[in-house]
């Protein structure tokens, strides 16, 4: 686990003539960089870069801009980057400059960010199609309407200026959709690390302990692998457990409470996703463990669905009409099965998806309709399952044990040629085997 992976050059290289051969010969594709964002002052949030750039390139800097120029004979691979400065290194340390970026990733040319503005417009000319993520960054679009606007007053000297502006997202989220065998490696390690931090969570588990103690226990395993939370952790003992996107995590947990911990992991850029909830004291009542089976079940329905050639929705649906049969076996729904599904009662009790694409981004691009209708699976798509219930503390319509449970389970699979493979399968999922878990902490 601790033996560091790399992804090699040749993956950013294919990926790079992937994308170039999609966007046609007469196109250019502009890539700029994540921003440093401030904190407070001259504080700084940590930096993160593009998801898109890093796809392509593997390059951690702010202030740069990759070019890709399909059939230029002065090279195809452009990036334009921030130069040396030893003062400004000594502060914040050591920059690639464009002298070294050539060879440390694998690309044809590079120049200092500084030269942007004079060097693009002529790569920008004789370009039919400009591809380019319109709407994230208003001061690049701004200034990429310049340099278009410097071309076209040249026209009267025979300059072409490009004619077509096309959104990038088109083209490369289908390419980051599908996963290739490094990027599998990397969420494969995301998702080892992220079992261990669930399982060390379990562990540590007393009542009384605060939320934020459980968070420490993820987030330090998540350190000691070389990762960082691939999103707020979200820690949530007792009904907290029920607010889906809980960030507060400063509860103190009580003897009885299930605590639902979802966390993951990202290395080197990909992330992890896992949700499990468990009870504080190590035992289920049987309330909690009955909502627990039943969201079990739901998600081994969705997995089921987990096929090559099988529509994306199909396992949400599965989903939903487990839990919502479930759901009227326990008294917490009424009526006809049908109906229930056909009026979406169970909304009250399940309020969101069963999943999301996962990988450089946790919830990661991809489309997933095409022309109206759920897109199918194909081998290398990763996503999450996971279904979950959650009864509001103060649902007086259901009998009170149920009242104030809130259960998710997340997984992390990725399609392959016949069926799939749960990426998380390693960490306790039942109550069965997670009461088993946490019996090891107090026997030790």
């Amino acid at each position: 686990m601790h033996t560091a992976l790399t992804m090699p050059a040749k993956a950013y290289a294919r990926r790079r003539k992937q994308l170039m051969d999609m966007a046609g010969g007469d196109a250019i594709v502009i890539v700029p960089s994540a921003h440093e964002l401030i904190r407070s002052r001259d504080t700084h949030y940590p930096f993160r870069q593009d998801s898109d750039l890093s796809y392509l390139t593997g390059f951690p800097e702010p202030d740069s801009v990759l070019v890709l120029v399909p059939g230029r004979k002065h090279g195809e691979t452009l990036l334009f980057c921030r130069e040396r400065d030893a003062e400004r290194e000594a502060w914040d340390g050591p920059r690639y400059g464009p002298e070294n970026a050539v060879a440390a990733f694998g690309l044809d040319d590079a120049y200092p960010i500084t030269d942007l503005d004079d060097i693009l417009p002529g790569l920008l000319e004789g370009r039919t199609r400009v591809y380019y993520h319109f709407g994230r960054d208003t001061d690049f679009d701004l200034k990429l309407i310049g340099w278009v606007n410097r071309v076209r007053e040249m026209v009267r000297q025979g300059a072409q200026p490009p004619h077509e502006f096309l959104v990038l997202g088109h083209l490369l989220d289908e390419l980051r959709l599908f996963k290739d065998r490094d990027e599998l490696r990397f969420m494969q390690r995301a998702a080892d690390i992220s079992v261990l931090a669930h399982e060390a969570a379990m562990r540590a588990a007393r009542p009384g302990m605060r939320e934020y103690e459980l968070q420490a226990e993820v987030e330090a395993v998540f350190r000691r692998f070389d990762a960082e939370p691939a999103y707020g952790s979200i820690v949530g003992a007792g009904s907290n457990a029920c607010v889906l996107h809980y960030r507060a995590n400063n509860a103190a947990s009580r003897d009885g409470d299930l605590v639902l911990i979802d966390a993951g992991a990202e290395y080197r850029g990909y992330a992890a996703d896992i949700t499990r909830t468990f009870p504080v004291n190590g035992r289920f009542s049987p309330a909690q463990r009955a909502l627990h089976d039943l969201v079990g079940a739901a998600q081994a329905a969705a997995l089921a669905q987990a096929r090559p050639g099988l529509p994306y929705e199909a396992g949400h649906l599965a989903a939903v009409e487990t839990l919502t049969e479930g759901l009227l076996r326990l008294g917490l729904l009424k009526g006809k099965l049908e109906r229930n599904l056909a009026d979406g009662s169970y909304r009250r009790f399940y309020r969101h998806k069963t999943g999301h694409w996962l990988g450089m981004d946790v919830h990661d691009v991809g489309e997933y309709r095409i022309d109206g209708e759920s897109r199918l699976l194909e081998p290398g798509m990763v996503f999450t399952i996971e279904p979950g219930l959650y009864v509001s503390a103060d649902d007086t319509t259901v009998e009170p044990k149920w009242r104030g449970i809130g259960i998710r389970t997340e997984d992390d699979v990725v399609i392959g040629k016949e069926g799939c493979e749960v990426l998380t399968d390693k960490l306790a999922r039942s109550a069965d085997e997670i009461e088993a878990l946490m019996g090891q902490r107090r026997a030790a």
